[in-house]
């Protein structure tokens, strides 16, 4: 990075963000802005993609994890939840987690939970407010959109189930069981399928959206807490967060061709693949790093050290930089991809967990 560069943006970012002499990236010609969930203090942060100043933080509901933006940018949804955060579950001698009591059926009745706050919450982008909440079933912890746009895709965390809201109507239009724990959900790039992973069991589960039933079901290794895909839709990755490993599936014959082992002490959470299609990026939790790989060798290139605990990560549009969701340590860092580092962090509320970018001038 030139002298010039360093120069320029020690004028604008405040002093305690920076991390050493090194300052952030030139801004990108297109401005965007970054969205994050704050778990515990439910609530967004917004974040501007220029100089990364924080310019609003907007009240979303309790719990606030899973976010993603409409296809045409100009609305952001929010999945809230109103049963108690519990804490990670302790891991054994082989890293798998140990469960004190398994969620089921009746997890409903649990006494601390309030079910009027489950939902996903709908925010629109031009003014930043809260407008409405829709009906989204049990525990909605993460979600995907339809490719147009018109049905929304969870993961009902307490109930073992995906669930299906037709946008128009407002409300629950399927409920599909699937395994213990839902968490991640994924469609595929046609929009024919989408995926839920299901931490507890390893359980994965293919949905035709046409029919939404069970095209297909296979299992991984522990804690499967995401899926990506190749823009053509010819491979896709899982990671298992327990195993320190990742899968690579062929969404064809839906089921897995190779399983890779990262470095020990990995827990890779989140998955997302660059717009060209030649890195996948996992964020790989406790071990408070994001693991960069060839999406095509499966190699691992590098280890970026970011906050403690990373969840939800996303790339600037220009996919020069990778933001992460830093839970422990209420911020958000911005790496630099090109030079392989952090470059700050950014101040969010508490305990962040999930990254949506939304593209274009403001």
């Amino acid at each position: 990075m030139s002298t010039k560069k360093i120069a320029a943006w020690t004028c604008v970012v405040i002093a305690p963000l920076l991390l050493g002499p090194a300052a952030a990236p030139a801004a990108p010609a297109k401005s965007y802005r970054v969205y994050v969930t704050n778990e515990r203090s439910g609530d967004l942060t917004v974040i501007d993609g220029g100089d990364f100043s924080v310019i609003a933080t907007i009240p979303v509901g309790k719990r606030p994890r899973g976010i993603h933006v409409s296809p045409d940018n100009k609305t952001i949804y929010v999945a809230v939840s109103g049963t108690p955060i519990e804490a990670p579950p302790q891991l054994d001698a082989h890293g798998n987690p140990i469960f004190e009591r398994k969620r089921g059926d009746d997890a409903d009745d649990d006494s601390g939970a309030d079910k009027s706050a489950d939902g996903i919450a709908v925010v629109d982008v031009a003014t930043g407010k809260l407008t409405r909440k829709l009906q989204a079933g049990s525990d909605p912890e993460e979600f995907a959109l339809s490719r147009d746009g018109r049905s929304i895709y969870i993961s009902n965390e307490d109930v073992k189930t995906a669930s299906v809201i037709d946008i128009g109507a407002a409300k629950v239009a399927h409920i599909i069981p699937v395994g213990q724990e839902p968490e991640g959900v994924t469609p595929t790039p046609d929009g024919k399928q989408f995926y839920v992973t299901c931490e507890a069991g390893g359980d994965i589960y293919v949905i035709d959206t046409t029919t939404y039933k069970v095209a297909g079901h296979f299992k991984v290794n522990g804690r499967p807490r995401s899926v990506a895909f190749l823009s053509n839709g010819a491979i896709g990755f899982i990671p298992s967060e327990s195993a320190g490993e990742f899968n690579v599936i062929d969404p064809l014959k839906i089921e897995v061709i190779k399983t890779i082992t990262l470095p020990t002490g990995s827990r890779p959470m989140h998955a997302t693949v660059s717009a060209d299609d030649q890195r996948l990026y996992l964020s790989n939790g406790r071990a408070g790093t994001i693991a960069v790989i060839d999406a095509h060798s499966y190699q691992l290139l590098d280890s970026v050290k970011v906050g403690t605990r990373p969840w939800g990560i996303g790339l600037s549009p220009d996919g020069k930089l990778l933001f992460s969701a830093n839970g422990p340590s209420n911020d958000v860092s911005v790496v630099d991809l090109a030079a392989g580092r952090e470059v700050m962090r950014i101040k969010a509320g508490a305990s962040p967990w999930g990254i949506a970018i939304v593209a274009g001038p403001r």
